[in-house]
């Protein structure tokens, strides 16, 4: 095999439905210098077998007890030869050409640490009209971080130094999931970042999928994430505390248990400075970043709009705008 430039990391659990097409889209990517490394989590089912069927030398697959997958994933880093990493999950299809553009993007890019693409949503086998189209630029890329996760998870190609540098994936259970969320974060508060604005991945939305409404482990590691992500931008002239309360807003539109109470003034001002702060002077930003910042702001608004909306109101609404939101995806 020749001198390995890129690792794809393939974590599996209970993968047997989709898993053969997940790794016979990335082992018919045209990048040389490829490795495949599978990581079988303890599957219960014939995950492991389908892993060990296919025979291509790039191909490496492995197994171990159930770990969890922060830990799966940092086995396979720890194990990478290569000097980017690509993540696939088991039920993601690469798109032609994706290892290879990411590839040439990060060669021509040294101060990029990482970069994710585009992706077409699929509900089980069926293909939607529904996109992850997130910002391609660090500032706006750094922006959407302050409250949320602008990159597909498994569309991400990373240098591995900089994944062995900054620890991998944090395996604390107290803080997934969402562990990508968690990664990004402390990457992009030390490197530049950037997404391909093309569709080069399907990611495929399955049952049983953790979902990110009510309260749940994943809203609150989300919003605890958000949290650190405005301290670090906006301390000192802010507190943890505001920063918690802040993201707490955004989220959910309330405020949670003793945490600090923002005004809307407030909550404007600090993602006001926030942005000026990523982007520098209003009249330099580009036009990606400014959309960020509008859809941002109007988040913001309407979560203190929707404090004032009775609470006997609130349940018809939510009825009425999933089964638009439904139909508009039929």
């Amino acid at each position: 095999m020749d001198m390995v430039k890129v690792s794809a990391i393939v974590p599996v659990y209970g993968g047997e439905r989709t898993l053969a097409g997940a790794l016979h889209s990335v082992l018919t990517q045209n990048q040389d210098g490829l490795e495949v490394i599978v990581l079988d989590d303890g599957s219960r089912d014939g995950s492991w077998r389908i892993a060990c069927e296919i025979e291509d030398e790039r191909l490496i697959a492995l197994q171990h007890p159930n770990r969890g997958l922060a830990a799966t994933l940092n086995r396979g880093i720890g194990l990478a030869k290569g000097r980017y990493i690509a993540r696939q999950d088991q039920d993601d299809l690469v798109l032609d050409d994706r290892l290879k553009k990411q590839f040439m993007f990060l060669e021509a890019h040294p101060d990029i640490a990482m970069v994710g693409t585009w992706a077409q949503i699929y509900s089980g086998d069926a293909p939607t009209q529904r996109y992850h189209r997130h910002p391609s630029s660090n500032e706006a890329l750094q922006l959407e971080l302050l409250f949320d996760n602008p990159f597909v998870h498994s569309s991400m190609m990373i240098r591995t130094d900089v994944l062995r540098e900054i620890g991998g994936y944090c395996e604390d259970k107290s803080r997934q999931p969402p562990e990508d969320y968690e990664l990004w974060s402390r990457i992009a508060r030390q490197h530049r970042v950037a997404n391909l604005p093309e569709v080069l991945t399907v990611y495929r939305e399955m049952p049983g999928s953790m979902s990110r409404t009510g309260d749940n482990p994943f809203l609150d590691n989300v919003i605890r994430i958000a949290s650190e992500n405005l301290s670090h931008v906006l301390s000192p002239r802010y507190s943890p505390e505001e920063c918690a309360a802040l993201a707490d807003i955004y989220h959910r539109g309330r405020r949670e248990g003793n945490r600090k109470s923002l005004t809307k003034a407030q909550a404007r001002h600090m993602l006001d400075l926030a942005a000026q702060k990523l982007g520098g002077d209003r009249a330099g930003w580009s036009e990606e970043f400014l959309a960020s910042y509008r859809r941002m702001r109007a988040t913001l608004d309407s979560r203190f709009l929707k404090r004032k909306i009775p609470a006997s109101l609130l349940a018809p609404m939510r009825w009425l705008r999933n089964r638009i939101l439904r139909r508009g995806n039929e």
